[in-house]
């Protein structure tokens, strides 16, 4: 299996890596910084049994307090989709989001934040059913495929799909936890996101062992 390259781009209202002074002065005024998250993706930010955060973004999450505060536990998890991510930035919901986000030149451009930096590099994939016998992206031609909508998943997809001739039905939702659910009931033929994302999902799938990724890596997600 080819090691995926994996991506949680982190998000602040900062420049050139630290956090603006206008920022810093509200998370030290609060007391505590409130830091935008996935609904749950194993290995980057899931609560466990106790509701206890957890993973590589929630860990960035807890360094930006103890930079700031001193204290690593001052933080307040706010979980998003990828729809509300951005305008709860923007609008001061959140301080920071560290959450599974690619940065783009749009993005970075166009929605008055500020990217702080990479702390995951990854590529997209798709999962899908071993019983298929599928060996290729190439042989999804027609599929129908679950995706998180508002994602350069869904627009990655849609120019792979367009430049190899190959036609295929989205079934979109509005978190990866959704579509990968759907995709684990057999609503689609395949599931993709970020393979990093993909194979953590996969392991609260009903038969993990069931379910393959095909050898395609169809992007680089910083």
């Amino acid at each position: 299996m080819k090691k995926a390259l994996i991506t949680a781009a982190v998000l602040s209202v900062a420049l050139s890596g630290t956090v603006s002074a206008g920022t810093l002065d509200t998370i030290k005024s609060k007391g505590f910084v409130k830091c935008g998250v996935t609904s749950g993706v194993p290995g980057f930010s899931v609560p466990d049994e106790q509701g206890n955060w957890k993973g590589l973004d929630v860990d960035v999450c807890r360094a930006v307090a103890a930079a700031a505060l001193g204290d690593a536990s001052k933080v307040k998890f706010i979980p998003l989709n990828a729809k509300e991510r951005f305008t709860a930035l923007a609008s001061g919901e959140i301080d920071v989001l560290s959450r599974v986000t690619t940065w783009t030149l749009t993005r970075d451009t166009q929605l008055g934040i500020n990217f702080a930096g990479v702390n995951y590099y990854d590529g997209q994939g798709f999962l899908v059913k071993k019983e298929l016998g599928l060996n290729s992206v190439k042989e999804l031609d027609g599929a129908t495929i679950c995706v998180q909508s508002g994602t350069t998943t869904e627009l990655n997809m849609a120019d792979y799909f367009r430049t190899h001739s190959l036609q295929h039905t989205p079934v979109v939702f509005d978190t990866n936890e959704e579509a990968a659910t759907a995709f684990d009931t057999g609503r689609c033929d395949a599931f993709t996101t970020d393979l990093s994302q993909a194979y953590g999902l996969r392991t609260r799938m009903q038969d993990p062992d069931s379910v393959v990724a095909l050898p395609e890596v169809i992007s680089k997600e910083p």
